[in-house]
């Protein structure tokens, strides 16, 4: 189960917005360590409520003891706006106090452990993922297929990828040997841009799988033994970085 709580942020040259944050808590008191998890871009749904995906990674997240906290970050447009539009019209400088926000918002629960809170997304999260990395104070950083790394988001706003020497964790990643959004030559690139800044990762590359490979509700893309390879992966990185700290 979930709760949501409600936090405003201000962007540059934005009006002040308020934002949905769902909470997914662990069995016991905790203090527990916490996560960020950054949504993907499901067809159709017009909020995380609606996002069967991410509520179910959530839960799953919070199954294996940590407290996570999924902010919507799409609340600049309308809840029943094209996410298309959504997409293109996005910014890294409107992400980052979203971001910001979710972490203060994170920090502030009694039951989480500052010092030990990760950040995670699949596909567009994974970008997102990797921003936050870059602009907060995170433990690690787990990306699934991250796209568009290598491009810039918004007017004046640098690539994500040339903000590698900012991120201050490790980094696991997961991808599909078959994908094109990144492809293995981007996944090559954002590790040597890891490497070059110094940051610890460890890249997973599944034959077999392409883009979206977690995700079980579209059959055409869910990959379910890579998955769950992934997931035993993605938990014991985290495991080890965030419980062991």
């Amino acid at each position: 189960m979930y709760e949501v709580q409600t936090v405003t942020v201000r962007a540059p040259d934005a009006e002040p917005s308020d934002m949905e944050v769902f909470l997914f808590r662990p069995e016991g008191d905790g203090p527990h360590p916490g996560l960020i998890l950054a949504q993907h871009i499901p067809v159709g749904h017009t909020g995380i409520e609606n996002d069967t995906f991410t509520l179910a990674a959530g839960e799953r997240f919070a199954a294996a003891g940590f407290l996570v906290a999924a902010p919507f970050i799409f609340h600049w447009w309308p809840k029943d706006a094209e996410m298309a539009d959504k997409a293109r019209a996005s910014r890294d400088d409107w992400t980052v106090p979203d971001l910001q926000a979710t972490w203060s918002l994170l920090c502030a629960q009694p039951d989480v452990i500052a010092s030990r809170i990760g950040i995670v997304g699949h596909c567009w999260g994974g970008r997102v993922a990797w921003l936050g990395a870059a602009y907060l104070d995170v433990a690690a950083c787990a990306i699934f297929y991250g796209g568009r790394i290598k491009l810039a988001l918004g007017e004046g706003n640098p690539p994500a990828i040339t903000l590698a020497d900012r991120i201050r964790c490790p980094v696991a990643g997961f991808f599909g040997n078959e994908d094109q959004n990144p492809s293995p030559q981007d996944v090559d690139d954002l590790s040597l841009a890891l490497t070059a800044a110094g940051v610890a990762h460890t890249f997973h590359r599944y034959d077999g799988a392409g883009h979206a490979f977690q995700n079980f509700p579209n059959p055409d893309r869910y990959r379910e033994a890579q998955s769950e390879e992934a997931w035993t992966r993605v938990i014991d990185f985290f495991t080890g970085t965030l419980k062991a700290a």
